[in-house]
């Protein structure tokens, strides 16, 4: 399939800049597979779509503040962005990270950058541009400092900098394993209590962490969409969150995916007879139509950008012509895209 395949044509003023007044203020596009069809309703009537058994799978990662502003020690401003953390550095005054920076000039290694008069970093090695690899200096722990000084790392499309709201808004309210730099944002429309609806009502909620990285931001650089290569991200499922959603299968009940993020974990550790496997690992899956989903049955998920990599995957589980409908007629209907837009589900 040709990258073409996947455009369309979004007016500016739909895409969010802001959230919704209220966390689960947003609307819902409700899409069913098997009777395509497709109804325009408001995200607090989700709780409808789900029957007692139901398993729906959270993503629990947390968005870190991974933007840190400062200047060299000659003036020069620069932005460093947190990607990942280096493995095996262990030390009371000292994190590596493997991060991107923007400065007037490219940064050399040697280069010591300055953000408050404790925390300062210094870059090691060049790695390939523009990534290099940081060590950071700071009394007490350094993740604490990160939440002190750091800015969110919203979305470019978001032409706005990051603001007080952002910081609770910009997460899911299950938000508790640390290391995501986007936010799996299809899970931002629930509160607490409709995930209490949910529960009294007899679905079950599990949880596994996927921590969302730059790859979801990364544009496909290729016209064959078979050339791209995912960026990896790190995820990790239980040995109960396993358990639960096998034997949810075995009973003939569905399994909701919160999120691309969480579809993307569970497809990951999908066997090839569809059974889950709990552990840790890398996630590197690319889906497009063609793809054969083992796990997921339902998803939940928000109106994704053209061309992106999260639209092949809706495309993959619904049928890309039945999802450019559907954004067709969430434009008609002037839903909200993307990060803080509106929400979509897919039955």
């Amino acid at each position: 399939m040709q990258l073409t395949d996947f455009d369309f044509l979004l007016p500016d003023e739909l895409i969010a800049q802001v959230p919704a007044t209220q966390r689960d203020g947003s609307r819902l596009l409700c899409l069913k597979r098997q009777s395509a069809t497709i109804a325009a309703r408001q995200f607090v009537d989700i709780p409808e779509y789900f029957e007692r058994g139901d398993v729906l799978v959270i993503n629990d990662t947390k968005v870190i503040p991974a933007r840190l502003l400062g200047q060299k020690l000659t003036g020069g401003k620069v932005e460093i962005f947190l990607v990942r953390k280096v493995a095996g550095v262990a030390s009371t005054d000292a994190d590596e990270w493997l991060c991107l920076t923007k400065s007037s000039k490219p940064l050399r290694v040697g280069t010591v950058v300055q953000f408050t008069a404790e925390f300062s970093a210094e870059v090691l090695d060049e790695m390939d541009a523009p990534y290099r690899l940081v060590r950071f200096h700071c009394p007490g722990d350094f993740m604490q400092m990160v939440d002190k000084v750091g800015h969110l790392p919203l979305p470019p499309y978001i032409k706005r900098d990051d603001s007080r709201e952002d910081r609770s808004r910009y997460q899911t309210v299950f938000a508790n394993q640390e290391g995501a730099v986007a936010a799996p944002t299809a899970g931002l429309h629930f509160t607490t209590e409709i995930l209490q609806q949910l529960t009294a009502a007899g679905v079950e909620i599990v949880n596994l962490t996927l921590h969302v990285g730059l790859g979801t931001f990364l544009p496909v650089r290729v016209d064959d969409i078979c050339q791209h290569k995912m960026h990896s991200e790190l995820y990790s499922i239980s040995a109960a969150t396993a358990a639960a959603v096998n034997l949810a299968h075995q009973e003939g009940r569905r399994v909701f995916a919160l999120g691309t993020t969480s579809a993307r974990a569970l497809e990951t550790a999908a066997t090839a007879d569809g059974l889950l496997r709990s552990g840790a690992g890398e996630s590197e899956i690319f889906i497009y139509p063609g793809y054969k989903f083992k796990i997921v049955d339902a998803l939940i998920t928000n109106f994704h950008l053209p061309k992106s990599t999260l639209l092949m995957l809706v495309s993959a589980f619904a049928g890309r012509e039945f999802i450019l409908t559907a954004y067709r007629q969430a434009i008609e209907k002037r839903f909200r895209f993307f990060s803080y837009g509106d929400c979509m589900l897919i039955l």
